[in-house]
């Protein structure tokens, strides 16, 4: 059965709440209207097994007999970097130097909600990065999967090496074109 393309719409706006146990959450768009559904496969497709609550998000919505339902996720915009730290390791971090640090593409080893960190390996090393909770959420990710990938800033951390900026994995690729 063909899709009725005339039905699709460009929206922007919030993630309302994302539940990645669930399964599910709500994106309301900026022009109002109904909150749009937004699955865990369309951003799976995305890249990503979750979205922080609060993150900026366009998306393709699809109308159907049930509500508005997101189809496409086309970028995630994480919320802008607070200005005091979140952690004691970026106290003395200056914006300029980590934007200089590679995007580098990894997988995650393991990550706990619960516990509010975790770890990731970048690919071809074996040494493990540790993630923060709240390193996720300024990038707007919400949790990780084990197998996950992404792309993160690595810096030197008090306890070793740490991220400090975490992406969905397209972002290392795109880096590395714009570099190369």
């Amino acid at each position: 059965m063909a899709e009725d393309l005339s039905s699709l719409q460009h929206i922007q706006g919030l993630v309302k709440w994302f539940d990645p146990t669930k399964g599910f959450g709500f994106v309301v768009s900026d022009l109002g209207g109904p909150d749009i559904l937004l699955h865990v496969n369309v951003l799976r497709n995305f890249g990503q097994s979750s979205v922080a609550d609060g993150t900026r998000i366009e998306i393709v919505t699809h109308h159907t007999d049930r509500g508005v339902q997101a189809v496409e996720v086309l970028a995630i915009h994480p919320p802008e970097r607070e200005e005091a730290p979140v952690l004691s390791d970026f106290a003395e971090l200056d914006l300029t130097d980590l934007q200089a640090k590679p995007l580098e593409p990894a997988r995650v080893k393991w990550f706990n909600k619960g516990k509010g960190f975790g770890f990731a390996n970048i690919f071809g090393r074996s040494e493990d990065i540790f993630l923060h909770v709240e390193v996720l959420r300024q990038s707007g990710l919400a949790d990780l999967q084990p197998g996950e990938a992404l792309a993160i800033r690595v810096i030197d951390g008090k306890r070793g090496q740490m991220a400090a900026e975490v992406h969905a994995w397209e972002a290392a690729i795109s880096s590395s074109d714009q570099a190369g």
